[in-house]
């Protein structure tokens, strides 16, 4: 990473003190990785009436996040960029989200959400990809009554539109539904596939998200560090082993961050979620820790 600073830092820091060789360069060199927020949402609220949210929205916040709201909180949180995961209740219109990235610039992308068991959904999914820096398509499963069609050519054609594009697979499910996805993950083996918060080690048995922490097998895997649960909360159980195992398994490399986020957030909390995501991953080298909180999402979703 030397190589990228300037002949005059160079000389300067061959001329300065061992002290200043040790922290300073070594300070500078680092703020090189930028920090980056890899999930969170948006809302323009309940009373916005540019933007409504669907009529098969399973929540409807009151509360706006906007992305003006989201850019303060960056700034004085020193996150550099964030991706901005489209959230169900506004299902697959994607104004809202396009409003959000617009506002963002270069500092925002966004991942986006259709259906593919829904008649004309996933056939809106190029055009977006036209108009907005879109990097991930996102697929649930975690409701009985919302899954994808498993197994059916339905769910393999959103798969293959997304790959045709260039874009992520993002997968938030239910341990319980992992198996279901596991062979579009081989077919689609140069597709990268993003499992959000942490596949979700507490909402099922172990043995269910031991399916998820094999899959570091499939190197197009990436495991998201996100939505980590309180011990306070229930079920009352420690997340650090579950964390330290699956960046042992995935490897460094292939971890993102993501959260902290939400309409209430401020600069102090924002950077506060960083400072948690990093107390979990203290044990690793300070290089593998910038890249999980921001050097591996910047290349993975080409943040500049």
């Amino acid at each position: 990473m030397t190589t990228n600073l300037s002949r005059r830092r160079l000389l300067v820091a061959g001329a300065a003190a061992p002290t200043f060789l040790a922290t300073g360069l070594a300070n500078e060199i680092n703020k090189r990785v930028p920090r980056v927020d890899t999930h969170l949402h948006c809302f323009a609220g309940a009373n916005d009436p540019r933007f409504r949210y669907h009529d098969r929205a399973p929540y409807r916040p009151d509360t706006p996040a906007t992305p003006q709201h989201l850019m303060e909180c960056m700034d004085g949180a020193g996150v550099d960029f964030a991706v901005v995961v489209h959230p169900e209740p506004y299902q697959d219109d994607h104004r809202y989200l396009e409003h959000c990235l617009e506002v963002g610039g270069t500092r925002l992308k966004g991942t986006c959400l259709f259906f593919s068991d829904r008649p004309g959904s996933v056939a809106k999914l190029p055009d977006l990809v036209k108009r907005a820096p879109i990097v991930a398509t996102r697929v649930h499963a975690y409701a009985p009554d919302r899954l994808p069609p498993f197994g059916k050519s339905e769910l393999r054609d959103l798969w293959k539109t997304a790959s045709d594009l260039g874009l992520a697979i993002q997968l938030h499910f239910e341990p319980r539904y992992a198996r279901g996805f596991e062979p579009l993950i081989k077919e689609f083996s140069q597709t990268r596939v993003v499992i959000d918060h942490l596949g979700r080690p507490f909402q099922g048995v172990p043995e269910e998200h031991e399916v998820i922490v094999r899959w570091s097998r499939f190197h197009n895997t990436v495991i998201k560090l996100s939505s980590i649960p309180l011990q306070t909360k229930y079920p009352h159980r420690d997340i650090a082993p579950v964390i330290k195992r699956l960046v042992s398994e995935f490897g460094a490399e292939r971890v993102i961050y993501g959260g902290g986020f939400s309409a209430d957030a401020t600069p102090e909390s924002y950077r506060a979620a960083f400072d948690r995501a990093e107390s979990f991953i203290a044990h690793l080298p300070e290089t593998d820790r910038m890249a999980i909180l921001g050097g591996n999402a910047a290349k993975l979703f080409g943040f500049e």
